[in-house]
Formats: C-alpha cells, structure tokens, sequence
C-alpha cells in the first residue's frame, strides 16, 4: 500500500468527534469544510440542522429508491444505496467509515489477479442467475415481461 493511501486512510479512520460534554457523537465536522456555502451554513446551528436533516432525507431516499428498483431490469439497486450512502458520508460519521470500508474492499478486489477476479465475477453472475431462477420458480415470470422473453423463461424446468 503506498504511502499516500495510508495517510489518507489513517486520517479518515480518526475517532468520532466528541461534544462538548465530551461524549461521542455521530455528526461529521471537519475543522475545514472544503465547500464555502457548506462553511456558512456551519457557521449557523439552525441551518447546520435543517441541513443535516435534509442530508439525511436525502440519502435515505436515494437508499430507499435502490431497494425498490434492485429487483427491476435495469441499473438501480446497489448504485443508488451507494448514492445514498455517500449523501450520508458527507455528514455521518458512520456512513463515512461504511464508504470508507466499500472502497478498501474495492482496493482489495483491484489487487487480485485476472484470472481471479474473473472466478468471483463468475461466482457473483452464478448467484444472481440462481436468485433469479428462484424467484421464477416461487412467483412465475412477471406479467411485465415482453412476450418473447415470457416464452423462453416457460421453457425453463419448473417455470
């Protein structure tokens, strides 16, 4: 690991900040925003408030939408709860070490060989394909698929 990834590392893996009564709490507050108009709504608690509700509504919907959207054809699912989650890092102390943690596990798979990351894409496309053939087999085939797809799914074993 290069030194820069470790200084990076060391300084966003820092403990919570503490309140002034000196107990943690779960609110990011970097002593230098790199944003001017996030600096001025620091500046003031009740906008810091309404700001981080809003944060938080924001990257909950965006959580939300994934899960809806996860089962549907299409992009959606994990990139938008990763969407979300980074809504939340920017704020949320816990979010930030969950981000923190998705982008060392993708460090980690970018480190392996070839040969290996291809045996774990195989193994993840297996999963999905067998998730998908339980869900044919426990519901049938969905009455929003065209009707080419509807004929080739039925030709499935227990479909």
């Amino acid at each position: 690991m290069s030194a820069s990834v470790e200084d990076s590392d060391h300084v966003a893996t820092d403990a919570p900040t503490r309140t002034p009564s000196g107990a943690h709490h779960v609110l990011v507050e970097p002593p230098e925003d790199r944003w001017r108009w996030r600096r001025k709504i620091r500046q003031n608690p009740y906008q810091l408030r309404v700001y981080r509700v809003a944060v938080a509504i924001a990257g909950l919907f965006f959580v939300a939408l994934g899960c809806v959207t996860g089962p549907l054809p299409g992009p959606g699912g994990i990139p938008l709860v990763l969407l979300g989650l980074a809504i939340w890092s920017s704020e949320f102390e816990w979010a930030h070490r969950l981000m923190l943690w998705f982008k060392a596990q993708l460090r980690r798979f970018q480190s392996w060989s070839r040969p290996r990351q291809a045996a774990c894409w195989l193994v993840f496309f297996s999963c999905c394909g067998l998730l998908g053939y339980g869900y044919l087999l426990i519901l049938g085939v969905p009455g929003w698929m065209p009707q080419r797809v509807d004929q080739l799914l039925t030709q499935l074993p227990g479909v």
